[in-house]
């Protein structure tokens, strides 16, 4: 009997709450939920908003649950997934106080009567709003959100196709806070949006009721994504660099009006971190060269598919690009000889894409070998002149975690 009372004491259901809450925090989402199902006890354990602290929930707006919203309080969540969306949006934003983040991506049937009938009031705790392939979306969504989610950081509004310059000018009016803003194929933003995002007046003023509100830009931009806007010219990089002082990074992949003139702009922005040029047509090895002579400070550069970019190009990353880490050539016209000079150069790089680069061979891979010691990842997809050698010497680097071979065949 005394054995048995013994192994009592030692069950799990006599651990204290405090204790039961710890293990609880280093669970899953699923599990977490599971846990709260099992006792009394383990359900107030697992309710804590220690045990979710951070957790997005990931919900099929399908019917009217209102115990759902006050369940997600309770716990203390304060981000939202809409996975699927047949009911109003009002009942996320008013059933969960001090919502942070609204994740609406994909949710087809959204309209502009929709964000209407939720935006209501000001919502000041909203800090991250993703409305990404939205299709149905105008600026006047914009609008709303304008008015009702100042405190607004990070918007997006990837495939929101019908958004346009008028957008634009609503979000420099109202989201003074914003630091994110994701565009991705928006097909009507042009020059003049980009430059009220920066702060510059519109050249033709439309509607009037816009003439009262202040045009102050949204200066706070850290990430601008701009992959695919296909009416942007080298006056958009004009008005960025003007600007948006604080600008980490942009991704200009696909903008094929975009040209080396406009990279010279980009040059002489103090905290430009990381720039994508994938498939801009127009980017040249004189590009790479304003970067370098501009003293840049960027970490992470990717002109894939930029078939005009070949040894002269790398030349000049290797003479000035020093906080260079992240590196990416896939299908350019380079040799060893251009890759060669940024090993022996950078020996920093922690991410390299030189996939169907069909001249590089084992010379370059032996020496990233020996130069590059902190190398974790290369993709050397289509590379169809390397061979064992010259992989076997790679597959020695201490940091390596992925390598990608693609349509790599053994030689040699």
């Amino acid at each position: 009997m005394a054995d048995v009372l013994d192994r009592r004491s030692y069950h799990i259901s006599c651990l204290f709450p405090e204790i039961l809450t710890i293990i609880f925090t280093h669970l899953d989402v699923k599990d977490k939920g599971r846990a709260c199902q099992v006792c009394v006890a383990w359900r107030d354990a697992a309710y804590n908003r220690r045990v979710w602290r951070g957790v997005e929930a990931k919900l099929h707006l399908k019917r009217s649950n209102p115990s759902l919203f006050t369940s997600l309080m309770k716990r203390g969540i304060r981000k939202v997934q809409v996975l699927s969306l047949r009911r109003s949006i009002k009942d996320v934003v008013v059933g969960i106080n001090n919502l942070e983040s609204l994740n609406l991506s994909g949710c087809f049937i959204l309209n502009d009567a929709s964000i209407a009938h939720a935006l209501t009031r000001e919502i000041s705790s909203l800090k991250v709003l993703n409305l990404s392939l939205c299709k149905q979306l105008t600026d006047r969504s914009l609008e709303k959100i304008a008015q009702h989610l100042k405190n607004l950081e990070v918007l997006e509004l990837g495939g929101c196709s019908n958004i346009t310059n008028v957008g634009l000018l609503l979000v420099s009016w109202g989201l003074k806070k914003l630091k994110v803003l994701n565009l991705r194929s928006c097909r009507h933003i042009s020059d003049n949006g980009i430059g009220q995002l920066c702060g510059f007046l519109p050249e033709n003023r439309q509607m009037d009721y816009l003439e009262t509100r202040p045009v102050s830009g949204n200066f706070e931009l850290e990430h601008l994504g701009l992959q695919d806007c296909q009416k942007l010219t080298d006056q958009s990089l004009k008005h960025i660099s003007s600007g948006l002082v604080h600008l980490k990074s942009v991704n200009l992949s696909f903008c094929g009006g975009i040209t080396d003139a406009g990279i010279k702009f980009l040059s002489r922005m103090p905290n430009f971190k990381e720039l994508n040029l994938r498939s801009c047509d127009n980017i040249t090895n004189t590009g790479l060269g304003y970067l370098s002579e501009g003293g840049s400070h960027l970490e992470a550069i990717d002109v894939s598919f930029c078939e005009n970019i070949g040894d002269q190009g790398l030349q000049f990353l290797a003479h000035g690009m020093f906080c260079l880490r992240h590196l990416s050539l896939g299908a350019c016209n380079i040799s060893d000889d251009g890759l060669l000079r940024v090993v022996n150069a950078l020996h920093e790089m922690l991410t390299l894409d030189i996939g169907q680069c069909a001249q590089i061979t084992d010379k370059s891979l032996k020496a990233i070998s020996k130069k590059w010691k902190s190398l974790k990842s290369i993709d050397l997809y289509g590379c169809t002149r390397i061979t064992t050698v010259g992989l076997e010497k790679i597959m020695r680097l201490p940091c390596l975690s992925t390598l990608n071979l693609g349509l790599w065949h053994k030689k040699g």
